[in-house]
């Protein structure tokens, strides 16, 4: 697509705070945002041109999303991309990425058959169709295992660890559809790679290190602290991955490194992804403007840090849902290094994610501003006791 300014206009599949940070980064660009999303007044309706209210697999909102739209993309993995397919045909509207990459990757198994075929280092897996699957996957793998949901998991939800043969039919029962088995995987620590597919050129953001507690997202530390040689291989393969994906845009990759130093592909999302969020403090193109250049077909902006940088996620501390209204917020408005990214939802609920903090120094200790970032996201709360 020539670039031109006033620009192009993205049609987003989600309005969520991802469709909510593509939007303040698009502006800039002169790119207009249109997004969908079944949620009235959604998180991303205040910073793009317009909302059309519609599921994520209803036809008529994608279509009227795609003749408003330069080119197509999402901003969830619950898009349908059979959908976005027939659309495209129908309105001639480009997606990016392409829609076979999302269905493969809403499915966890598939994903895995498809690294796997590629020659990717993945944890070993079995598919689960009952208990007596789970029971054999267990003694050929070793107790305990992972247990995942095939669709639908995210931020933890949908994963379950199975320390034995007595907990197979239970598990299964609270995955509640068809699952896979991995190896339970002994890292010493989670990483992840932005990476981004333009119109003939691939780059990725430097290794980052992802903090999980329960299986939830907490923090980022960008660089990751580790050795040069897990760094080299951890691009290594976040490169040999983008190399099988079908479409333009940003793609995040969640990587395990073992304790042998090892990097085994853990997930993958073909989208914007909580732990590039540093990117837009600690970078000169976020990984929001990259994806918006990518779908469009434009060059791709600098990948380079410009400091340590970490950031914090602010979840709901609460018991049950409530109005989202964040009190403490003047401990991180009053710190020269601290940014807060709010997300805009209407409500918290317990372990939501509602916004971010990011602490950014170019003299900064990682470890330091990691121990900084969780007190200024301590001091903040959802909850009235």
């Amino acid at each position: 697509m020539n670039h031109t300014t006033p620009a192009a206009t993205v049609g987003v599949v989600g309005g969520g705070q991802l469709g909510r940070m593509m939007g303040e980064a698009a502006g800039p660009l002169g790119v207009e945002l249109v997004v969908s999303d079944p949620t009235p007044d959604c998180p991303a309706a205040p910073v793009v041109r317009d909302q059309i209210v519609g599921a994520f697999d209803d036809d008529d909102a994608i279509r009227a999303l795609a003749e408003r739209a330069d080119v197509l993309t999402f901003e969830i993995e619950l898009a349908d991309p059979d959908g976005m397919e027939r659309v495209g045909e129908e309105t001639g509207t480009p997606i990016h990425p392409d829609p076979g990459t999302l269905r493969t990757i809403q499915d966890k198994l598939a994903q895995n058959r498809a690294l796997a075929a590629g020659g990717l280092p993945v944890p070993t897996f079995r598919p689960i169709e009952d208990p007596a699957d789970l029971r054999e996957a267990g003694e050929e793998l070793g107790w305990p295992v992972m247990l995942k949901a095939r669709r639908g998991g995210y931020d933890g939800r949908g994963n379950r660890p199975v320390e034995g043969p007595g907990d197979a039919a239970e598990a299964l029962e609270s995955i509640g559809g068809a699952a896979m088995a991995e190896e339970f995987v002994d890292f010493e620590r989670e990483l992840a790679v932005m990476g981004v597919v333009g119109d003939g050129e691939t780059r990725a953001y430097p290794v980052t290190e992802t903090i999980h507690e329960a299986e939830i997202l907490r923090e980022s530390v960008a660089p990751a602290r580790v050795d040069d040689d897990v760094r080299s291989r951890a691009r290594e393969v976040a490169f040999e991955v983008l190399g099988l994906l079908e479409g333009r845009g940003v793609y995040g990759i969640e990587l395990f490194e073992t304790g042998a130093g090892e990097i085994l592909v853990n997930e993958i999302a073909p989208r914007p992804h909580n732990s590039g969020h540093w990117t837009i403090e600690g970078t000169d193109c976020s990984q929001f403007e990259q994806h918006v250049r990518a779908v469009l077909g434009w060059p791709l902006g600098r990948t380079d840090a410009r400091a340590p940088t970490v950031t914090a996620n602010v979840l709901g501390d609460v018991d049950s849902a409530q109005p989202a209204e964040l009190a403490g917020t003047e401990a991180i408005l009053g710190s020269p290094e601290a940014s807060l990214h709010w997300y805009g939802k209407r409500e918290v609920r317990p372990l939501r994610k509602m916004g971010h903090v990011t602490l950014s120094a170019a003299d900064g200790d990682r470890g330091a501003l990691l121990s900084r970032a969780r007190d200024v996201v301590g001091s903040v709360t959802f909850s009235d006791r």
